[in-house]
């Protein structure tokens, strides 16, 4: 291993750890969902490495295509400049549709009378909302809700760019060799994913002891409003 390969390896891990940990939007969108849809553990940390695999994944694919048929770092970044702003629409996009629907979910939890005769003539009347929380089995899920948010959030992170990655490690990376690519590329990755599972976890522990009593019920609306605000806070402030 070349004294440029080590020294750029060793960039690679620090660059990807300082940029998860300052782009709040690696891990924040994981935290309040995890909160919202009471995912376990292990749900929470096979989605967060799902969608940060498809991150890092895409911006390799991407620089390594682009490296092998010439194309120029300009145009790379360019494209990668695309991809971050469209994936900055789809979090407030996404964000506010599920925000719009926390909403409803409150006030359309109405509470109204069903009757119910029985065989025997006794007329049985009971209350119940459609849309508000209400015990089930130990392992249930609700399917018809619950497994399109995992995905959602795969795509938007699948089209999220690792900014840093073309620029600074796999062009740099390419000059020397082909393994050099594949050792970058894979430390930058591995870090990354790492460094997002490492807060999404911490994090969601730490949440678990705070009870929100009342405001429980708006951790859709909060989930909504803070994945809306990520995608203004890379739109607008580059994070």
């Amino acid at each position: 291993m070349s004294a440029n390969l080590t020294v750029l390896t060793w960039t690679a891990a620090s660059i990807a750890f300082i940029h998860t940990i300052i782009g709040p939007d690696h891990y924040l969108p994981f935290i309040v969902m995890a909160r919202a849809r009471h995912w376990s553990i292990v749900k929470t940390t096979w989605v967060t490495i799902l969608s940060g695999l498809g991150h890092v994944l895409s911006s390799v694919l991407l620089g390594a295509v682009g490296i092998g048929i010439g194309v120029g770092l300009n145009k790379l970044e360019f494209l990668e400049s695309v991809r971050g702003d469209l994936a900055a629409w789809l979090f407030i996009l996404f964000g506010f549709g599920y925000m719009i629907w926390g909403i409803w979910r409150i006030t359309g939890n109405r509470l109204h009378k069903h009757q119910h005769r029985h065989f025997d003539g006794t007329l049985h009347v009971h209350e119940h909302a459609h849309t508000g929380d209400h015990p089930h089995q130990p392992g249930h899920d609700h399917k018809h809700r619950n497994n399109i948010t995992p995905w959602i959030l795969f795509t938007i992170f699948f089209l999220g760019p690792c900014e840093p990655l073309i620029p600074i490690l796999m062009y740099p990376a390419a000059q020397a060799s082909t393994w050099g690519i594949i050792q970058v590329s894979l430390v930058f990755g591995v870090v990354t994913i790492l460094t997002m599972l490492a807060l999404v976890l911490l994090a969601s522990f730490g949440l678990n002891f705070v009870k929100l009593g009342r405001l429980e019920k708006y951790t859709h609306i909060i989930a909504g409003a803070t994945i809306m605000l990520s995608g203004i806070g890379i739109l607008f402030l580059g994070f």
